[in-house]
């Protein structure tokens, strides 16, 4: 049998392995899914488990030596390897479990190619490390960010471990964020993608180290290779230093942002 998936560069595979887990998100929406315990309100369900044998049957034929980390399945190959890929099979669990369609899929190499897969609109948004753009109906549009929207995702789940003292949540209650912003709860990441494509301004979350989680990689990538503001939200580059996630379109709505953020961090203390 012929390996139609060996001949494709690394963006190539992304978009294939992200179109393959939204394929099966999508046809599994609305049946009665299995949950799958994960503990502290946390669940995963058998459309997340199908989905990542989906995404990872495409990264197995297309790279079988690369490892692979998998929100569900975990680590397959070296930690540590020269190229490992970052799965989220579904994000937005809990919004696909009461059958809301605000979900993504997530397929990214680390520092490298990333893709995120809209199941229900068919959107795939992808970079291949340097350029971004969205494909739709097989036709390619280059993402340009804009804060016109003024429409602000904020990540209001409970604290991540290691999360810095401000809360995400906290930019509700300032005066200064609303009167220039209009807060959204998305909860999927999908939001990153949309900043990226200038639907959105920004996206705040707080949070730990998170340009290695399975779950934001993808979106990070994404949106710095389209031009965004990508920090953690203490300013510091994200990576070691920098917790939690800012991701503005332009670097003023990252300035404004960021004054908000410590003004009320100064406060609290």
């Amino acid at each position: 049998m012929i390996n139609s998936y060996a001949s494709l560069d690394d963006a190539g595979v992304a978009i294939a392995a992200a179109r393959a887990g939204a394929d099966v998100v999508r046809n599994m929406y609305g049946e009665r899914l299995t949950r799958i315990d994960k503990g502290a309100g946390d669940f995963a369900t058998t459309a997340d488990v199908e989905a990542e044998k989906a995404i990872l049957s495409v990264i197995h034929a297309a790279r079988p030596d690369d490892a692979v980390l998998g929100e569900e399945g975990g680590q397959q190959g070296a930690a540590q390897a020269a190229r490992q890929w970052l799965v989220d099979p579904l994000c937005g669990t809990l919004n696909y479990a009461v059958g809301n369609m605000l979900v993504a899929v997530n397929v990214a190499l680390r520092n490298g190619a990333a893709a995120v897969a809209d199941p229900f609109s068919g959107d795939v948004f992808f970079t291949d490390g340097e350029t971004a753009w969205v494909r739709h109906d097989d036709a390619d549009a280059q993402l340009a960010p804009t804060p016109a929207t003024q429409l602000v995702d904020v990540n209001l789940d409970p604290p991540f471990p290691s999360a810095p003292g401000f809360r995400a949540v906290d930019l509700l209650a300032q005066p200064g964020f609303v009167e220039r912003f209009r807060p959204r709860v998305v909860s999927t990441t999908l939001a990153l993608a949309w900043v990226a494509a200038g639907k959105r301004a920004a996206y705040v979350t707080d949070g730990g180290e998170l340009s290695g989680s399975v779950h934001f990689a993808a979106g990070i990538a994404l949106c710095q290779a389209a031009g965004c503001v990508v920090t953690g939200i203490d300013g510091a580059p994200i990576g070691q230093a920098g917790r939690g996630l800012v991701v503005a379109a332009d670097g003023e709505t990252h300035r404004l942002l960021m004054s908000v953020i410590r003004s009320r961090s100064r406060h609290r203390a």
